[in-house]
C-alpha cells in the first residue's frame, strides 16, 4: 500500500459529520436531531454545502429553482431521460438518477450554471486590476465561442429573468456588484456583433455571488435543482402505453444498408 494511502487503512477522518448508531447524528459540529432538527430542507443543504445559517438565503435558492429549473417538460433533454424510463417500465429512482446524472450537460444544466458564476469571479478580479470590460468580454468569446450564463436556444429572450430579479428584490438581493457586473456583460453582448442576451444561469450567478457563493458551492447547491421536474415527467409517461415516448415509425427512415432481415442480438 502506498505510504499517502497507510493512515486511511481503517479509518477516515471528517470534520464534516458522523452518524452515532443509537445515540447522534452530526453535521458540521452540530447534533442533527436536536441542534438542526428545525432546519428547512434548503436550510440544511445550505448549511451542509457553506456551513452557514440563513433562512433568507436558503429562500432565494428555493425560489432560484422553482422559477429556473424544475419544468415539466418532457422535450427538455434530461426530463426525456426520465419519460422514456416511464414508458419502458423503468423505476422512479432510475429514471430520475438517469435525468439527473445527464443534467451535468456541457451547454445545458449544472456546467453552465457552475462556469457563469466562474466567469463573473473572474472579470471581476481583472476588472480591478484595470482591463476594460469590453476586452475581457470579447476575450473570452473569441476563446471560447460562447459565454456561460449568455445566450439561449430556440429563442433570444429568457422569460425567466424578469420574474427571477421581481423574485429576488422581495428578498433584499439583487443590487450587489456581481448582479450589476452580470447585466454589463448582457449590455455589451447585447450592442456587439454576438447579440447575446443574459439567460438564467447569468442572473442567479451574480446574485448568489453577491451573497458570498462560490463556483463549487453553487454547483453543489444546484445538484438536484432539475428533480422537481423530472418526476412529474416520469410519473406522467408511466400512464402512457408502455413505448409510447416518441416512437418513430420505420417508414419515416432513409435507410440505405441492406435489405436483407436480420435477428436481434446478431
Amino acid at each position: 500500500m502506498p505510504d499517502d494511502l497507510q493512515k486511511y487503512e481503517d479509518n477516515w477522518e471528517t470534520s464534516m459529520g458522523a452518524w452515532f448508531p443509537g445515540e447522534k447524528v452530526t453535521l458540521r459540529g452540530k447534533d442533527v436531531l436536536t441542534e438542526l432538527n428545525d432546519y428547512r430542507w434548503l436550510e440544511y443543504l445550505l448549511f451542509s454545502v457553506t456551513g452557514r445559517y440563513s433562512p433568507r438565503l436558503a429562500r432565494l435558492i428555493e425560489g432560484m429553482w422553482v422559477i429556473c429549473t424544475s419544468f415539466p417538460d418532457p422535450r427538455l433533454w434530461n426530463n426525456r431521460i426520465a419519460a422514456l424510463a416511464g414508458t419502458a417500465r423503468s423505476t422512479g429512482v432510475l429514471g430520475s438518477a438517469g435525468a439527473l446524472a445527464i443534467s451535468e450537460a456541457t451547454i445545458y444544466g449544472l456546467k453552465p450554471i457552475k462556469g457563469g458564476m466562474d466567469f463573473l469571479y473572474r472579470i471581476s478580479e481583472k476588472l480591478y486590476a484595470g482591463e476594460e470590460l469590453g476586452d475581457l468580454v470579447s476575450a473570452e468569446m473569441k476563446k471560447y465561442r460562447g459565454i456561460y450564463g449568455y445566450g439561449r436556444p430556440v429563442v433570444d429572450q429568457d422569460e425567466r429573468v424578469g420574474p427571477l430579479l421581481t423574485f429576488a428584490q422581495s428578498l433584499n438581493a439583487g443590487q450587489g456588484p456581481f448582479t450589476k457586473l452580470a447585466f454589463d456583460v448582457d449590455d455589451y453582448l447585447a450592442n456587439s456583433r454576438y447579440k447575446y442576451r443574459i439567460n438564467a444561469s447569468g442572473v442567479v450567478a451574480g446574485l448568489l455571488a453577491d451573497e458570498g457563493i462560490d463556483p463549487e458551492q453553487h454547483y453543489h447547491l444546484a445538484t438536484l435543482t432539475f428533480t422537481a421536474g423530472v418526476i412529474p415527467c416520469f410519473m406522467d409517461a408511466s400512464k402512457k402505453p408502455e413505448g409510447a415516448f416518441f416512437p418513430l415509425r420505420t417508414s419515416r427512415i432513409n435507410y440505405e444498408g441492406t435489405e436483407e432481415l436480420r435477428a436481434w442480438g446478431k
